[in-house]
Formats: C-alpha cells, structure tokens, sequence
C-alpha cells in the first residue's frame, strides 16, 4: 500500500493554495494540477491523520461521474497524465490522485442539490417547515424522501469556517456583484448563470441518483462547484458526487425516521461527537481502527457504486 499523503509538495510547479482536502499548483497559463490529498476534515476542522487510499478514491469516483455525466456540461478535465507535468521524483505524489484541469473563474457559490430531508435541512424543516426558504409539505419524516429534488445554494466559506445557507436570489445578487468585471463582453450576468447552475445541478443530481440506485445507495444530497471559462461558458469543477460531497446511503438499510448508516465521513463525525472536543482547530487525533474503518468506507462506496475495484 502506498504511504498516506497528508500534504502535497511538488516543488516543480508553483503553489496556488491549500484546500481542506486539495492542493492546487499552476501548470501554465491555461491549466491547473489539482492534487487530493488523503486529509479528512469534519466540522470544517482538518484532521491530523490522513486516511490512506482516499485521495484515490475521491479521483476516481469523481472520474467515473465526469465521465458519466458530461453530456449534461461541460467539465473541467483538460486529458492531460498529470505525470506529465511535474518532476520525475514527483510523480509518486500524483499518480492516482491528480488531475491536470483547465484554470476556469469559480462561481461563488455551492451548489447544493437535496433529495431527502436530512442534516442541516432536516433541523431547518423542524424549526420552519421549509429548507433554505424552500416551502415544504407538512410532515415529513426524518430522510424521508423529497417530492423534488430542490437547489439550495450556499457562500463558499474560506477555509476553517462555515459555508453559510443563502436565498436563490442571495446567491444570484452575490455572483453578479463577484463576477460582474469577469462578464463584461459575454452577454451573460451573475444571476443567469447561477439559474443555469440550478438546472445543471438538478439535472447532475437525478440522472446520478437513478443511476445510483441501481447499483443499491441512494443519494440523499450532493454539493456542486462550477466555473466559467472566457466565453462565460458554465463548467462542472473541483469533484463530484464522492462521499466528501455528497451522502451516501446503502438502500439496504435505509428507513424514515432516522439518520440512515452511510458511507461518507459521518463515521468520523459521530467518533468526533463522543469526545469532549470544541469542534476547532486542532482536530483530535484518530485512533487506527477509525482510521481503518474510514479507509474501507471510501473504498467499498466507490467499488459498490461503479462495480470497478480500486
């Protein structure tokens, strides 16, 4: 098994910045190297102890959808062997966890997509009876099925802190006032793109969920990011549909009126929640069998989902 990989360091390429789970290095003028990392955050907080494997299956799963899902919109993917483009002593650190993209401008905005009545959107259909604003009929149960899947944006956090639940038309005044400069000479606005991220988000969700319900998960919920190019062509960026995005649950053991057993990170999340720990930075260390039973959840979400081995 290779080692880990907490932190990228390919000194080949400049350094752009540091995600919670992505580092991403300039290539040239048109294009990015994108390496994930295995770091795991929860409650936005990084943890200390990188889970192994995982950077791999979140390039391959999100490959798989790219693949999959890209008669809908345009993608990042440019094609080009992420070895390619760093060192030769570099390319253990990319291989099987990078991708060469093109450099596009970033809506700024998440694009969140809910099927099921779950997490932050159940505690808010509790207090209001609506999600994000949304109105909703009267008693639903906990993960009970949506009657459609809805879009519900929210501001791309820095880092460390909170993204932060926004109206559509929060999100559309928001991306108007951020890419107004980026626009000039397109023809479109901030907020015609961000119905056209709806409708491309909505459209990604279902034919995903259909799909995956083939293979036995259901897909309660899902965040996507998108990017522009010079033309204000809208693109699908960062990764898609892995469980760092979205909730995965096996239809096996699924039921209304719990939190059904998933296969993203809500493992390390209910961990976190039986220490005494304030949810800030420094994140605790994990103990192996955490640590193990993470790695393995990664690996049989992907393999189930796709029927390929990793």
């Amino acid at each position: 098994m290779t080692t880990p990989l907490f932190e990228s360091s390919i000194r080949s390429l400049p350094l752009l910045g540091r995600g919670k789970v992505r580092d991403i290095y300039a290539v040239d003028a048109d294009t990015l190297l994108i390496v994930t990392s295995d770091r795991l955050s929860a409650f936005d907080v990084i943890l200390p102890d990188p889970i192994p494997r995982k950077g791999e299956v979140l390039t391959a799963m999100a490959g798989f959808w790219f693949a999959r899902l890209g008669h809908i919109v345009p993608n990042q993917l440019t094609g080009i062997d992420p070895e390619t483009v760093v060192a030769a002593d570099e390319r253990e650190q990319v291989r099987g966890r990078a991708l060469v993209v093109k450099r596009l401008t970033p809506l700024p905005i998440e694009a969140v997509v809910r099927g099921y009545v779950i997490g932050s959107g159940w505690k808010d259909y509790q207090d209001t009876g609506a999600i994000c604003g949304i109105k909703l009929p009267a008693g639903l149960k906990q993960a009970q099925k949506l009657p459609a899947p809805i879009f519900t944006p929210a501001s791309k956090a820095e880092v460390g802190d909170h993204d932060e639940n926004i109206s559509f038309e929060q999100a559309q005044a928001h991306t108007d006032a951020v890419l107004a400069e980026v626009l000039k000479g397109t023809g479109k606005t901030g907020a015609q793109l961000v119905v056209e991220a709806r409708d491309a988000a909505i459209a990604l969700y279902t034919q995903a969920a259909d799909y995956a319900a083939t293979r036995g998960i259901i897909i309660a919920d899902t965040k996507f990011e998108f990017g522009i190019d010079a033309a204000g062509t809208l693109h699908l960026i960062d990764e898609a549909l892995t469980p760092d995005s979205s909730r995965f649950w096996p239809a096996d053991s699924y039921a209304e009126g719990i939190s059904p057993p998933s296969y993203d990170k809500q493992y390390v999340r209910d961990y976190l929640e039986t220490l005494d720990w304030g949810k800030v930075a420094p994140g605790p260390k994990l103990p192996d069998e955490v640590i193990a039973r993470t790695s393995a959840k990664y690996i049989e979400a992907y393999e189930h989902l796709t029927g390929n081995t990793l």
